[in-house]
C-alpha cells in the first residue's frame, strides 16, 4: 500500500461511515453540555452542594461570560445571524441538493449548535435580568435543555447516517 492509498483511506469524505465523525459528534455534545454559558458544570455541582469557593467562582465566571456573550450579541449579533444563515443554507443546499455527504455531516454537527447558541443567549439574558439570582439553578436548567437538544440531534444524525450507509453499501438505492 503506497502513501496515496493510505492517505485516501484515512482521509475519507464518506463521513457517516467514518469512526472519527462519530467521535467528533460525541466530543462536541460532551463539551456543549459540560460548559454551560462558559461555566464548567462540575463547578455548578460543587456550588450546589454548598462549597463556598465554588459558589463564588461560579458566580464570577457566570457574570464574566454573560457580559461577554451579551456584548458580542449587541455588537455583532446581526452579522453572526447572517453568517450562520449563509453557512447553514449553503451546507444544506450542497448536502441535500447536490448529494455531498460531507456537507450533510457538517450541517448535522453545526445546525443544532445554533440552537445551543440561542439557548446560551437566552440564559445569559435571564441571568442578567434576574441580577444573577439562582445562578446554579438557571445553569442546571440550561444544561438540561442543551442535553435534550443533543439527544434529539444525535438521534437524527444517527438515523440519517444509518440511512446513508445503507443506501451506499447494502441497499445501493
Amino acid at each position: 500500500m503506497d502513501f496515496l492509498e493510505l492517505a485516501t483511506e484515512v482521509i475519507d469524505f464518506r463521513s457517516f461511515s467514518n469512526l472519527w465523525y462519530w467521535i467528533a459528534l460525541a466530543a462536541l455534545w460532551s463539551t456543549a453540555s459540560h460548559w454551560v454559558v462558559g461555566v464548567p458544570f462540575d463547578m455548578v455541582t460543587r456550588a450546589r452542594r454548598g462549597h463556598e469557593r465554588s459558589l463564588h467562582d461560579m458566580r464570577v465566571l457566570a457574570e464574566v461570560n454573560v457580559n461577554r456573550i451579551l456584548a458580542m450579541v449587541e455588537i455583532s449579533g446581526t452579522a453572526m445571524v447572517a453568517l450562520a444563515t449563509f453557512l447553514a443554507s449553503g451546507l444544506a443546499i450542497l448536502g441535500w441538493g447536490y448529494g455531498i455527504e460531507f456537507c450533510q455531516a457538517v450541517f448535522l454537527l453545526l445546525a443544532p449548535m445554533v440552537i445551543v447558541a440561542l439557548l446560551n443567549i437566552r440564559t445569559a439574558r435571564l441571568l442578567r435580568d434576574s441580577g444573577f439570582e439562582d445562578v446554579a439553578g438557571r445553569l442546571r436548567m440550561h444544561r438540561l435543555l442543551v442535553q435534550i437538544v443533543g439527544v434529539i440531534a444525535i438521534f437524527m444524525t444517527a438515523m440519517w447516517g444509518m440511512w446513508t450507509n445503507l443506501n451506499y453499501g447494502a441497499l445501493r438505492l
